[in-house]
């Protein structure tokens, strides 16, 4: 499989330098050449497969030119063992429950599937790896999660300071070894414009071998794509399916967008956000007008400027009413936001996070007019992970001994502004 720059389809390139390179020259983000399209047979037969055996069949579409059977096999199986249930609300509402990973998170899906890949391909390098990448909360945890201990391998994760939750700081901040934690002065706009801006230095790239664990990297996004099929599967109802998907930098909606691109009966994806509305805007008048992200209680959705919005014009050709017939828009904010979380809790005895709670909103909205659609909401995120925002309207809840152990421990991060310079200076230090 090759792999295009959106911003140049003619310049292609092999899976090796799409992963390690994460971003084109150009400032464009990698797309697969071709995708693949799944057989019928095999859509009508996920019920008699595992979730690891529908990894592995998606997935040698996109590596077999690089590896063979058995090193796939062996890489999903290592990097997904854990599950992703399906859990029903009512007969037409579920949620597909995505943080019974190492970190609590969907993005360990992602960070696992990448650091199995990329330890691979950067084995016969002489020069270490090093990861940047940018979090608005969860990527951060999953990323040191997935990486941590990895051979030739070092992390650099960038988070804005006092915009992500307790739990989540120390998730990014304690383990050590190989990862090294950046507390940055800003939002994670801010944060993400720094990494970006390091991978298009010449002087950077010249000392350093440069790659994301952000859904920049198009290995975040393949393997995300793996769960709408296994969410799919688990579905008795699967007429009229529509995803509704709590969206920040929108790698989670793309990765849908691929699975429907496959072959999966997707009616409808729900793009629903907190007041960081950018796409909702455009999705209702065509109009694309990133600004600075606000913070909320649903951090890791605070994102302005989308990277992965590129991907989905790109999916589109930039066609507005072609994406408008895919994809609808919701947003709100924090104080119906709190409400839905008890709401939920009340009407179903189910504790959802703050970003599956806008999910749950934005679900109920489009239900409302279309009472026949089967909704599955991702809840993204454990939410223990966000102890000041549940406690306060449930009281106390569960904390899972791998969060709980972490209160203890030591935050070891360093200090900087969101100046580039000042960020350069500190990496060719």
């Amino acid at each position: 499989m090759r792999f295009y720059s959106t911003k140049n389809k003619e310049n292609t390139v092999d899976l090796k330098t799409a992963v390690l390179q994460s971003l084109p020259p150009d400032n464009g983000l990698y797309m697969p050449t071709s995708i693949p399209a799944l057989d019928a047979s095999f859509i009508n037969d996920l019920s008699s497969k595992t979730f690891q055996e529908i990894a592995i069949e998606i997935s040698k579409f996109y590596l077999s030119e690089d590896f063979d059977d058995a090193t796939i096999d062996s890489l999903i199986n290592s990097a997904i063992d854990f599950k992703a249930p399906v859990v029903s609300l009512s007969d037409q509402l579920q949620v597909l429950e995505l943080w019974h990973g190492p970190s609590l998170a969907f993005k360990d899906f992602g960070a696992r599937f990448m650091a199995a890949v990329m330890s691979k391909l950067a084995a016969d390098y002489k020069k270490k790896l090093t990861i940047l990448v940018a979090t608005s909360g969860d990527t951060g945890g999953a990323v040191a999660a997935g990486f941590l201990g990895v051979d030739n391998v070092d992390v650099v994760i960038l988070y804005p300071s006092g915009k992500v939750s307790p739990l989540q700081e120390k998730q990014l901040t304690t383990l050590g070894q190989n990862i090294t934690a950046l507390e940055i002065d800003g939002t994670f706009d801010d944060c993400q414009a720094l990494v970006k801006k390091a991978f298009l230095d010449k002087e950077v790239n010249e000392r350093y071998m440069l790659s994301s664990a952000n859904s920049i990297n198009i290995t975040r996004l393949i393997p995300q794509s793996f769960y709408y099929f296994e969410a799919y599967k688990q579905l008795e109802n699967k007429e009229e399916v529509v995803f509704c998907i709590p969206s920040g930098n929108f790698g989670n909606l793309t990765a849908g967008l691929l699975a429907k691109r496959m072959g999966l009966p997707v009616s409808k994806f729900i793009a629903a956000t907190n007041a960081n509305d950018v796409v909702p805007e455009y999705l209702e008048n065509g109009k694309y007008n990133p600004r600075p992200s606000v913070p909320t209680i649903s951090n890791a959705m605070d994102v302005g400027a989308p990277s992965n919005f590129r991907r989905m014009e790109d999916l589109y050709g930039q066609i507005w009413g072609d994406m408008k017939s895919d994809i609808v828009g919701y947003a709100y904010d924090d104080d119906v936001t709190r409400v839905a979380i008890k709401e939920i809790y009340d009407k179903f005895d189910y504790v959802m996070d703050p970003h599956g709670a806008v999910g749950y909103l934005a679900a109920k909205a489009y239900q409302a007019d279309h009472p026949n659609s089967n909704v599955v909401i991702l809840e993204t995120a454990h939410p223990a992970k966000f102890l000041p925002v549940m406690e306060p309207i449930l009281g106390e809840i569960y904390v899972p001994e791998r969060l709980a152990e972490l209160s203890d421990r030591k935050k070891v991060a360093e200090s900087l502004d969101t100046d580039y310079d000042t960020f350069k200076a500190w990496l060719m230090s």
